[in-house]
């Protein structure tokens, strides 16, 4: 029989990263693909982005609409409770052999938790890494206790898995595989992006992705802050794709959108642009702002600068071409000016990208086909070795 995979994805940035493991995992004959959708996919505010995982020719088994009113406490809590019991009843159905998950946002989390009651392994993509700013780094280190195989994007984050206790026969350094995309994708050029999005580039171009910070209370003031100086700036075009679903996402999205319209000969605005029209805008951008993960990992591939703002990516490894800077707006100033020197400039021809090479999804998919499942769903904690003296 063919080995069920069952992959699941809440939104449109985590659906980019896991195509590339999608395709090899349908390519191959003896698996068998499992897909569930939910969340912000399901959302026609957020673009019904369900609708690019169909183009792509990905057939979904279950599509789990949950509650999405996450800007108080209680509501994020009962999009979490839903959710569980929604995954479960589609994992009973589907009985799959492995469940893929990526990441750390509380859909997740929910997923993982259903997994784990229901007894299916799980496969963690990104564990081991450091958001300070975000809720998502405890969800990130539970969903790692709940998993089963481990898939990390460098080794200083391996190492890290291991240290909570995991077997390092089950953790696997295969790098970051949002880059596997770079490579597969062909990606469009600046004409045919004007075209297809209707607006046109300046001789100067940022794009913009600015999510909730969720452990702070002030992401709007951090928001307004980073505003504030864009549009103080001269000839240069601002692309904005819209924030996720998390608490005060909205209101993030609301302030784009009073901005877009005040600003109409230079801002623009997408709820969302799908994968390949993404990293194509990135491709021929002069800088990627805003505290997006995306700046971290796939920018440096394109030589081009990250101004990375406030504490939501607090603690990831980042390349030389990362900018990190405070939410105050002298604090973006003066990282808008670090950017613009030569100085800067002339070392971003030689960035090395410390989260891989693009072949994450070749590694991960032979393990998932050939990892032993007997057993795998007993785990035991590694202890690490007690330093003497």
């Amino acid at each position: 029989m063919k080995r069920r995979i069952c992959v699941f994805t809440g939104t449109r940035a985590e659906y980019g990263l896991l195509r590339p493991l999608m395709e090899e995992i349908q390519q191959d004959a003896s698996l068998q693909l499992q897909l569930i959708v939910s969340g912000a996919h399901l959302s026609k505010e957020f673009g019904s982005t369900y609708r690019h995982i169909e183009e792509d020719g990905m057939s979904i088994n279950f599509k789990i609409p949950i509650p999405l009113d996450c800007d108080t406490s209680v509501g994020l809590s009962t999009s979490i409770g839903t959710a569980v019991i929604k995954y479960s009843k589609a994992f009973e159905s589907l009985r799959p052999d492995i469940l893929v998950l990526l990441g750390d946002r509380y859909e997740v989390f929910a997923a993982a938790i259903a997994a784990m009651t229901a007894r299916i392994p799980i496969a963690h993509l990104h564990g081991g890494e450091a958001t300070y700013g975000l809720m998502d780094e405890a969800m990130r280190h539970a969903i790692t206790k709940m998993s089963h195989l481990h898939f990390t994007s460098t080794e200083a984050y391996r190492r890290k898995v291991i240290q909570m206790g995991e077997l390092p026969s089950k953790v696997f350094n295969v790098g970051a595989i949002g880059l596997d995309n770079l490579r597969l994708l062909k990606l469009l050029s600046r004409e045919q992006l004007e075209s297809n999005l209707n607006m046109r580039f300046g001789s100067k171009n940022f794009l913009i992705t600015f999510h909730p910070v969720t452990l702070e209370k002030d992401s709007e003031r951090q928001f307004s802050n980073l505003l504030s100086v864009l549009g103080s700036l001269k000839e240069t075009h601002l692309i904005f794709t819209k924030a996720n679903a998390d608490p005060l996402g909205r209101r993030i999205n609301t302030m784009i959108d009073r901005f877009v319209r005040s600003h109409a000969k230079i801002a623009f605005v997408y709820a969302s642009l799908g994968q390949l029209r993404y990293l194509s805008m990135m491709k021929l951008m002069d800088a990627v702002v805003g505290n997006s993960s995306s700046g971290i990992i796939e920018a440096p591939s394109f030589n081009i600068g990250t101004i990375d703002v406030g504490q939501r990516q607090m603690g990831r490894i980042t390349a030389s071409s990362v900018i990190h800077c405070g939410s105050k707006i002298q604090e973006i100033r003066s990282a808008l000016r670090k950017l613009s020197t030569p100085a800067f400039q002339g070392k971003l021809k030689s960035v090395v990208n410390p989260y891989g090479d693009g072949q994450t999804a070749a590694r991960i998919k032979r393990v998932l086909k050939s990892h032993s499942l007997n057993s795998l769903i007993m785990k035991s904690f590694h202890e690490l070795p007690v330093k003497k003296g």
